[in-house]
């Protein structure tokens, strides 16, 4: 079955703004958009003075103080950035434990950066987007959104329900002239898997797979071969998937 498809969104006149832009995937988002030719890219990180010298390089690039998890913080960047048309809701966390044993602070903390800070973004987001005459936001998932692992219970849990909110949103900010999308990352080489022997991608080659994504109007953006294999695998039997993953 065809994956479904928005229009086309031509990055080389658009304005972005990336969260935690100074993590693996979102510092290569911010370049990828630039060799797209973006003609702004916010990268936007809680500490931005602790963004790599190679993100600010370009003279498009602008760093930006953000916290999505503070309502005044996402307002005042939002003030800053007020001519975006795109949002990649990449910041994230992920606490290592299982859902029944980690204490219930952890799953909180995903949950509250995962699901409520993208949503926050997003609320935020949409009249700025649509005031500029309409755009895209991409919220940056996992393939465990899919299906959970037991060693990453909280944050399984916490991609699911932007999995499930990112439908939602789709549908309420179509008429608003804004297309939202899903990106799926399996298993990347960035901090939050640093000291796990995994087969990881590189960060460069999802963040570029997620930009020609979007740039090609893909709803669902499979990043590589491991995304599709487990998207594929979920679209065929969602329950085989989950009991699969939940012996890893």
């Amino acid at each position: 079955m065809p994956e479904a498809r928005t229009s086309a969104i031509d990055i080389a006149r658009s304005h972005a703004l990336v969260t935690g832009a100074n993590g693996g995937i979102g510092r290569a988002l911010v370049a990828a958009l630039c060799r797209r030719g973006a003609r702004r890219v916010y990268a936007a990180a809680r500490n931005p003075d602790r963004l790599p010298l190679e993100v600010l390089a370009d003279p498009r690039v602008a760093p930006l103080q953000l916290d999505i998890t503070d309502a005044d913080s996402v307002r005042v960047a939002l003030e800053a950035a007020a001519d975006i048309d795109l949002l990649f809701n990449n910041a994230g966390v992920a606490a290592l434990g299982g859902i029944l044993d980690n204490p219930l602070e952890f799953a909180a903390r995903d949950m509250n950066v995962n699901y409520l800070g993208t949503l926050r973004m997003i609320r935020a987001a949409a009249p700025v987007i649509e005031g500029n005459g309409g755009g895209a936001i991409v919220n940056v998932l996992s393939v465990l959104a899919l299906a959970g692992k037991p060693a990453l219970g909280g944050y399984s849990a916490s991609k699911a329900a932007v999995l499930t909110m990112t439908e939602l949103v789709r549908a309420a900010l179509a008429p608003r002239g804004i297309t939202v999308h899903a990106a799926f990352p399996g298993p990347t080489d960035t901090p939050m898997l640093a000291g796990r022997e995994i087969a990881k991608a590189d960060p460069a080659v999802v963040a570029g797979a997620i930009v020609a994504g979007l740039a090609a109007g893909e709803a669902d953006i499979l990043v590589d071969a491991h995304s599709q294999h487990v998207h594929a695998a979920w679209r065929d039997d969602p329950r085989a998937l989950m009991r699969a993953f939940a012996r890893q």
